[in-house]
């Protein structure tokens, strides 16, 4: 899979800091994306180019992470408009506030399909290698977001089976759970 020089850089860069960082004692093992890697633009917004959602695959998308216990869907605090937030419920406490992206909000999905989320370090390296992910511009600056990543949109029933998982993952690191 051919990588655009943002992409390499980027993956150099955020490299760094994940060699610095905690490593999540987990292997997930996870299969290589088939589809190509979409292009990105490098800054913020960070946001995929010419790609769209497939309105079946969102719609379950969201129906899936709304069926996650303690997850609430709202309004993003700092994704694009018409975006949605995948958000921490009051009564479940955060273990890393630091990795939300603002307040209670762990991830949130755009409205061409694609996610930003914060995965433990590991986890976000080895879904930017298997071709799933590329780091936010963020993850190499901010701390607590080492594992900061944008999801590629899922264009398959398969895709979206591992960009679920990934989601989940999300929620239990930042949550512990």
């Amino acid at each position: 899979m051919k990588l655009s020089l943002a992409t390499r850089l980027a993956i150099i860069l955020t490299g760094m800091v994940w060699s610095m960082s905690t490593a999540y004692a987990q292997d997930w093992n996870l299969p290589e994306k088939k589809s190509p890697r979409p292009e990105t633009t490098t800054g913020i917004p960070h946001i995929q180019i010419d790609v769209e959602s497939v309105p079946e695959l969102s719609a379950q998308l969201s129906d899936r992470v709304s069926k996650i216990e303690g997850v609430e869907l709202q309004s993003t605090n700092v994704g694009r408009a018409g975006s949605t937030g995948f958000w921490v419920g009051d009564s479940i406490s955060i273990a890393r506030p630091e990795s939300t992206i603002r307040g209670r909000e762990f991830a949130h999905c755009h409205p061409d399909g694609s996610l930003h989320a914060s995965l433990p370090v590991e986890l976000a390296r080895e879904a930017v290698e298997a071709g799933w992910a590329t780091p936010h511009p963020w993850a190499a600056r901010k701390p607590g977001l080492q594992g900061f990543v944008m999801i590629y949109t899922p264009t398959t029933q398969d895709e979206l089976d591992v960009v679920v998982q990934l989601i989940e993952e999300s929620y239990r690191f930042v949550t512990s759970r």
